[in-house]
């Protein structure tokens, strides 16, 4: 790895303890979801609003992602890649149920572009929205010339597979290569690059570290710039890595007993999204802190899914065997 030497170090603001508390305390929910626990937090913030775990892979859609889509069989690359694509092009756990309830075993081997165009069109006209709204992708009109987003996304995940993506992720040696092949196609912009190279590292495309590369979003950005008065030398990217290193540090030094995924620590795709939290987090405990966007409010309010999920996480990291025990 190579470490860009700086010589003026960022300055942080009183927001960062407010991110490791967050952390800490999200992390806490977790836990105590798993523990069947009915008063999860005492925060009056964290139990009025909706915030995503502190690590990515615990998050409902990630973990279906990694145990529906990619981990529930063995399948070729070609497969894999497919199922990981289409998926993530949606985000929404209803709208792959619909492919499979529709077409059965989802497959590039059956795709046919018109088939799933004319589910998707009535799924639509049912009044069911078919994208999740964690992120949003552009429609893609220019790129592919259908008026509607699905089609076009659609066409890009055909461009994908027939451009043979998947022999330049297998042959990466590096996930910011990865990120590099996504960002390359129309529609994928930087964020969007990161968060797919993410999803295809969760598999056994590739096998890179969490700590190996790493993409601000508009968020995270928020967030940083109320965490940071200055940044000093840093970019955005050497921000959270500077963090993500410094983890236990901060714990220790706020005295926070910080609960990790059963030893794993935070990596650099779980201090990003945390800082993108604690933007969020920040507009209602530190109102007189504005980051980039201005926004004042939190819109989403927390809704407890007592659906029950069964964790699993990609078994390269070895954390499967000890779900079993609670902190």
């Amino acid at each position: 790895m190579n470490i860009r030497i700086v010589s003026k170090p960022p300055v942080a603001s009183k927001v960062l303890d407010t991110y490791w508390r967050f952390a800490a305390a999200r992390q806490e929910i977790f836990f105590a979801r798993l523990a069947g626990k009915g008063l999860l937090t005492d925060d009056p913030i964290l139990r009025k609003h909706k915030f995503t775990n502190a690590y990515r892979a615990a998050d409902r859609v990630c973990q279906y992602l990694i145990r529906n889509v990619i981990y529930d069989q063995a399948r070729s690359p070609d497969e894999l890649l497919f199922r990981i694509i289409l998926f993530k092009l949606f985000n929404k756990i209803e709208t792959w149920q619909l492919f499979e309830q529709e077409f059965g075993e989802v497959t590039w081997k059956e795709f046919k572009f018109e088939r799933y165009t004319k589910l998707l069109d009535q799924a639509i006209k049912a009044g069911g929205p078919i994208y999740s709204g964690a992120y949003l992708m552009t429609s893609g009109t220019t790129a592919y010339g259908y008026s509607r987003k699905h089609e076009n996304h659609l066409r890009l995940m055909e461009h994908m597979m027939r451009s043979r993506l998947v022999d330049k992720v297998q042959q990466a040696t590096s996930m910011g290569e990865v990120y590099e092949a996504l960002w390359s196609y129309p529609t994928i912009g930087k964020f969007l690059a990161y968060q797919y190279a993410t999803d295809i590292n969760y598999s056994t495309l590739t096998n890179f570290s969490e700590m190996d590369f790493v993409m601000p979003g508009p968020g995270a950005r928020d967030g940083i710039r109320k965490c940071f008065v200055d940044l000093g030398d840093f970019s955005e990217a050497d921000i959270i890595r500077y963090i993500t290193e410094k983890q236990e540090q901060e714990f220790e030094r706020l005295n926070i007993d910080f609960k990790t995924l059963w030893g794993r620590s935070l990596q650099l795709i779980d201090c990003q999204n945390l800082f993108c939290e604690t933007d969020k987090y920040a507009r209602v405990a530190h109102p007189e802190v504005s980051g980039i966007s201005g926004r004042t409010r939190i819109k989403q309010v927390y809704c407890r899914n007592d659906l029950e999920i069964e964790y699993f996480f990609p078994p390269k990291w070895g954390l499967n065997e000890r779900l079993h025990i609670l902190p």
